[in-house]
Formats: structure tokens, C-alpha cells, sequence
């Protein structure tokens, strides 16, 4: 895996792990807009440390998404996986 390959993947599972990570700790607004209702976003939603977290996910899952890709385990060059011979 080259530098641009890791990053792109490093992203993805960062976004991924984000939108995952985002709804704990989260608690509605207690008192409704008068008018409408609406509750709108959540008084604390604590995003720094959300993020703190999901960059932590991240370089968990993706070092080991990593080391299976450097690997002989799952491997597209020769082994279960790899495209036949002609």
C-alpha cells in the first residue's frame, strides 16, 4: 500500500467511524422551541472529544486493516482469491 492509498483509506474509515461515534453522549435539548416544537441540536454535544475518540478508532482499525493487507493472509496475487491463470 502506497502513501495515497493508506490516506484515502485513513479517511474513509475515519468518516465512517465519525457518523458511528457522533450519537453517544448525545442528549436532546430539554425545553422545545415554543413555537414550533422543534428541539433542534443537543445542548453539549461534546465534539472535540468525539473526535479525540474517532481519530483513536481509526488508527486502531486502520493499522489493522494495514497489516492484513501487507499480509499473505488475504492476498489477490496467488492464493484463494487470486485471479486464475490462463
Amino acid at each position: 500500500m502506497n502513501w495515497f492509498t493508506g490516506m484515502v483509506l485513513f479517511i474513509m474509515i475515519w468518516w465512517t467511524a465519525l457518523f458511528a461515534v457522533l450519537p453517544f453522549g448525545t442528549k436532546p435539548v430539554v425545553k422545545a422551541d415554543t413555537v414550533s416544537g422543534w428541539r433542534g441540536a443537543p445542548e453539549r454535544p461534546g465534539l472535540l472529544r468525539k473526535v479525540i475518540v474517532t481519530t483513536i478508532i481509526t488508527c486502531v482499525l486502520w493499522t489493522g486493516s494495514y497489516l492484513l493487507i501487507r499480509s499473505d493472509y488475504v492476498s489477490f496475487r496467488h492464493g484463494y482469491f487470486a485471479e486464475p491463470e490462463d
